[in-house]
């Protein structure tokens, strides 16, 4: 954990962890990392900054979930979160949606540690902030612990300053959200 980390966090959560919602949680507790919803770079870059990256000042410390595959579009993306004042920006290669599957972001990424590490590299060359980045313990039939480790291992040599592990695999084939969010027997 990065010194000053506080040790409890509310994971991003699409539809959830909104502004309203992260300023709730921080009136119930000041020893939480607070989450943006994950805010896709295509959004920021060509949308409304201040609609996806406001926040109240109270709400610190406060992490940015970023969308997407360009190192270069990532990069622009977290010096925006650091002009806006943001503690953390996070990489989200966990999200197994069909939608985001589409945009090639999200736990795909997990198949390609490589490039996952250059987006992070150009995301720390972009800005002061540390990068971090949500993953899954696997995706599909890639789920051996040596391939997470490998993973882990390729993308913390590009400078992660941290990994926040969802503790599930996910299935990117064949199973519908519904399916997806069902507990899978334990081997």
């Amino acid at each position: 954990m990065m010194p000053g980390t506080p040790p409890l966090s509310v994971a991003p959560m699409m539809d959830r962890t909104d502004r309203h919602f992260r300023l709730l949680v921080r009136l119930i507790s000041r020893e939480t990392l607070l989450y943006t919803e994950m805010v896709t770079t295509g959004a920021l870059l060509r949308g409304d900054v201040e609609r996806h990256l406001g926040f109240d000042p109270r709400e610190h410390p406060i992490a940015l979930q970023l969308g997407g595959d360009d190192p270069a579009a990532l990069a622009d993306c977290a010096r925006l979160a650091a002009d806006q004042g943001y503690d953390e920006v996070n990489l989200n290669v966990g999200c197994p949606s069909d939608r985001v599957q589409q945009g090639r972001f999200g736990a795909c990424l997990m198949r390609e540690p490589a490039h996952v590490a250059a987006c992070v590299a150009a995301m720390r060359a972009a800005s002061p902030l540390p990068v971090t980045v949500k993953h899954r313990i696997g995706v599909d039939d890639l789920d051996a612990y040596a391939d997470m480790r490998a993973f882990v291992d390729t993308v913390a040599d590009a400078g992660c300053a941290r990994f926040s592990v969802h503790a599930r695999k996910a299935w990117l084939a064949g199973l519908s959200p519904k399916e997806n969010r069902t507990i899978p027997p334990l081997r």
